[in-house]
């Protein structure tokens, strides 16, 4: 048993405008009775925050399938910062990364021959998400093409993601395709999904 939460993560916003775009977003969702004001940190746990935004009157909107009348969603988090975000249970590197510049995968995670990171391939990625965390640039230095990459143009293995500002709607059903060109709407930006479980 766990608890389950989805993920979206805006992966363009800048540290600068996160905390007032996150306020936007909360706006138009009180606005579309998605969630309320109230606050709550029942079932939630987010790592970033300490409680979230309970549902509103018209969350079934936001989900795909609606259909039984005693689902209770939790708390929506809304985490500002420059942070790295991960999908699954357990996972705190990515699996791979690909340059954008030659196209090169670093395979960090030899699934299904091991099940822990490559510390010496993971290690500049690590390095260059403290730094971009700390101050908003970092970069990796390809080892195909020599190319210093800022980290965030990197193109990480399924679940890992870098962003801003993320939203974790725990305990939903399943959010809409149309919620999430929605939200991406709203943002401005290009979102990621994830799913997990605590």
């Amino acid at each position: 048993m766990g608890d389950y939460f989805e993920r979206i993560v805006d992966v363009e916003v800048t540290g600068q405008e996160a905390e007032s775009l996150a306020e936007r977003v909360v706006d138009w969702m009180v606005a579309e009775g998605l969630i309320t004001r109230g606050r709550s940190s029942d079932g939630m746990y987010s790592l970033q925050v300490d409680d979230g935004y309970e549902p509103g009157p018209n969350w079934q909107r936001a989900v795909a399938d609606s259909s039984d009348p005693t689902w209770i969603p939790g708390p929506v988090a809304v985490i500002v910062g420059r942070d790295h975000h991960v999908g699954g249970q357990g996972m705190s590197e990515a699996d791979s990364a690909t340059c954008p510049r030659c196209d090169a995968t670093t395979v960090i995670i030899d699934y299904p021959n091991a099940w822990e990171a490559d510390q010496a391939a993971w290690q500049p990625f690590s390095d260059g998400i403290d730094t971009w965390k700390e101050t908003g640039e970092g970069s990796v230095t390809c080892s195909s093409c020599g190319a210093s990459v800022p980290v965030t143009e990197w193109q990480f293995g399924s679940g890992f993601d870098l962003g801003a500002l993320a939203f974790d709607f725990w305990g939903w059903p399943p959010l809409s395709v149309s919620f999430h060109t929605e939200l991406s709407k709203q943002l401005g930006h290009r979102i990621e999904v994830q799913s997990g479980k605590f």
